[in-house]
């Protein structure tokens, strides 16, 4: 028997057990080994995800990693036994999206593990081997869990395009913003700056590759580039306002609702800026590839690692907003 945590409805949620689903044609089903939380699958709980992009009821879990335990038809079935990552988006690999490697804009429709498709909220998880990208046998799979949010990461490092000697300044510093900080301090920047109304994440911004982190306003003006991670009302004003002219600016955090950037400064000052959403398959082979190489090790941002059971107390740690809590996993 296998146990899956199932959202049926937005604040309806439990814990199933029935029967391991089995691999279909082209597919294989992995023992998930731990399935990080973010504000997403908070979103879905809560009901405030919008509705295009969430299918109840689901299994969430869109964070994970794990060995794959049986292969389907069309498989090789050398990968039983390899521990594994996978790349959420089942995209259709034939529209023209597709084709130019984004996937993740896939022309056939938003279709997404652990929201449109069932999650890692579960002790096995089924979905295409074609999304897997397989690990070094002796990967730390608890770190590993992280390598989702690091191919958006990575997604927006490689947009960024950033040069050695480069003043870079990323907004916000949860677990979105300091992965970019691991990843750009292998740039060789200059500068590279972090800030976050939250002081309490000095501490883990510095670790993780800041060489200033402010819970104030940085210098205006004074950034070749800016990552925004943090989605929340007017960080995307405040990155552009970091950058200088001519620099570029990368926003990959969503926000609950509209915000406004004014135009004139980004003509004015000849900004490029760009958005990320999720991540292509490149940035996922690129974050794998750090970690394998162990330039990338996520797993000090881990704080908290719970059972399927406490999956209640590990929302509740979500919206704390604690110092103290930074990654979640769940162990299933």
């Amino acid at each position: 028997m296998s146990r899956s945590l199932v959202v049926r409805a937005p604040g309806a949620y439990g814990l199933v057990t029935g029967d391991p689903p089995e691999p279909g044609p082209g597919e294989v089903a992995v023992r998930v080994a731990a399935a990080g939380i973010c504000g997403s699958d908070r979103e879905l709980v809560e009901g405030t995800r919008p509705a295009a992009f969430v299918r109840y009821p689901v299994v969430p879990g869109h964070e994970w990693s794990g060995v794959v335990a049986a292969t389907g038809p069309g498989v090789d079935a050398e990968l039983a036994g390899r521990p594994v990552v996978g790349e959420g988006f089942r995209n259709c690999q034939v529209c023209d999206r597709c084709r130019e490697g984004a996937a993740n804009l896939c022309s056939a429709g938003y279709d997404e593990t652990g929201f449109t498709r069932p999650g890692a909220f579960a002790e096995t998880l089924v979905l295409p081997a074609r999304l897997l990208h397989v690990l070094p046998a002796d990967a730390d799979l608890r770190a590993a869990a992280l390598l989702e949010p690091a191919a958006v990461a990575s997604a927006a490092v490689l947009s960024a395009r950033v040069e050695a000697g480069e003043r870079v300044a990323v907004v916000g510093a949860g677990t979105l913003g300091t992965l970019c900080l691991l990843m750009l301090r292998l740039r060789s920047p200059a500068e590279l700056a972090a800030t976050d109304p939250r002081a309490g994440r000095a501490g883990t911004a510095l670790a993780c590759g800041a060489t200033r982190f402010e819970s104030g306003p940085l210098p205006a003006g004074g950034y070749d580039v800016v990552v925004e991670t943090a989605g929340a009302p007017g960080t995307a004003a405040t990155a552009i306002a970091l950058a200088r002219r001519g620099g570029r600016v990368v926003l990959t955090g969503i926000p609950g609702q509209a915000t406004t950037a004014d135009p004139a400064a980004i003509v004015g000052g000849m900004l490029t800026v760009t958005g990320v959403f999720g991540a292509p398959p490149a940035a996922w082979a690129h974050a794998v590839r750090l970690f394998a190489a162990g330039l990338l090790d996520p797993g000090p941002l881990i704080t908290h690692e719970l059972d399927l059971t406490e999956f209640g107390r590990a929302m509740d740690l979500l919206r704390g907003a604690r110092d103290d809590v930074g990654k979640v996993l769940l162990r299933p």
